[in-house]
């Protein structure tokens, strides 16, 4: 890392966009309202709308992914590639940073040194009305407050990354995830496993556009979050506690599935369905900054609602982890089997289809 660029990084913001015209023009407002960036790549991923006319209104660089969409791990690679900035700012389409991130950004890197990587989060004014987006994005801000700031992983959203160390580490595993998912919280593994410091600056902020229906955070929460992430959490030797894995999400985890298994033993034992609702009693102790937060921010009766939407989120997150380890299980055990007991299943096979 030379002298140069940590005395005077240069800020290259990609953003990957695929059908993104609804927000892209704001997003790319705030960028531009900026005079500290060096380049704004716009990679639009396959778009069959007017991102890409809109990215150029606004004197952005367009790269064009004519056979997509790839998904955004493949095409932030791509405006990587492309960039000429010591430092590559990963902005999502969807949101609107706040005034003053670049010069955050800049003087995180210019303070340390040793900075790989500097991420931020949502702000607590998600611009989509409804309980379902109004509780998706208020979490995400909730958990990123209140996260280690020498942090453990990396957020794509609104985070920023030295194209040097970017390109050494491989950029984002845009084989293994070719849609939105986790590609960013796994660079951020691979990251601090390599020994590279990532810091979390909250207050570097932006404000989500996004609309959240409750099947889409269904969808997403359980398909690109929790099983990919799973699956990253057995790959890994030691996971971080961090983030959505403090020891008290891991706990209310737990306590939601033995709060269901009460429930169903109840069926014969009714005297198991105090126990269940003990162990959501418990949860919601577990989690009473949260709803605190959610009361100060819109209500009381937002607060109320948002509690059976958590419960259930910590439901399905460990349904989705029972399942990611049940999947290792099989895999180890067909692993282990002998070769010859194979060979014996399968001939035993054919003589009873004959």
């Amino acid at each position: 890392m030379s002298t140069e660029e940590i005395q005077v990084p240069s800020i290259s913001v990609v953003v990957p966009a695929f059908n993104a015209a609804l927000h892209l023009n704001r997003c790319l407002e705030a960028v531009f309202a900026n005079d500290r960036i060096r380049e704004c790549i716009v990679v639009d991923d396959g778009s069959t709308d007017d991102s890409a006319s809109i990215a150029r209104q606004f004197g952005a660089r367009v790269l064009r992914l004519s056979d997509g969409p790839f998904g955004p791990a493949y095409a932030r690679n791509r405006g990587a590639e492309a960039a000429l900035g010591a430092v590559i700012f990963f902005v999502d389409a969807d949101v609107v940073l706040a005034a003053g991130a670049f010069d955050r950004v800049l003087t995180a890197f210019q303070e340390h040194a040793n900075l790989a990587a500097v991420f931020g989060s949502y702000d607590a004014r998600p611009a989509a009305s409804g309980v379902i987006s109004q509780y998706r994005n208020l979490l995400h801000h909730f958990v990123h407050q209140n996260g280690n700031t020498e942090a453990s992983t990396f957020w794509a959203g609104c985070g920023a990354i030295r194209r040097s160390v970017f390109t050494q580490i491989g950029g984002f595993d845009e084989k293994r995830f070719s849609r939105a998912s986790i590609e960013d919280i796994e660079l951020g593994y691979r990251l601090r496993s390599a020994g590279y410091r990532i810091l979390l600056d909250k207050q570097l902020q932006g404000t989500h556009l996004k609309r959240w229906s409750f099947l889409s955070l269904m969808r997403t929460d359980i398909s690109c979050r929790a099983i990919p992430w799973s699956r990253l959490i057995h790959e890994t030797p030691k996971a971080p506690q961090d983030l959505n894995l403090l020891p008290a999400q891991k706990a209310s985890v737990t306590l939601m599935g033995s709060a269901c298994a009460f429930v169903a033993l109840g069926v014969v034992w009714p005297e198991a369905f105090l126990f269940s609702v003990l162990a959501v009693a418990w949860i919601v102790f577990l989690n009473r900054r949260l709803y605190a937060f959610f009361r100060r921010q819109r209500g009381i009766s937002f607060a109320i609602v948002c509690i059976p939407l958590h419960l259930l989120y910590n439901l399905y997150s460990g349904m989705s982890y029972l399942y990611v380890c049940a999947e290792f299980q099989i895999k180890k055990l067909a692993k282990a089997r002998p070769p010859s007991e194979l060979k014996s299943v399968g001939q035993s096979i054919k003589v009873e289809k004959t």
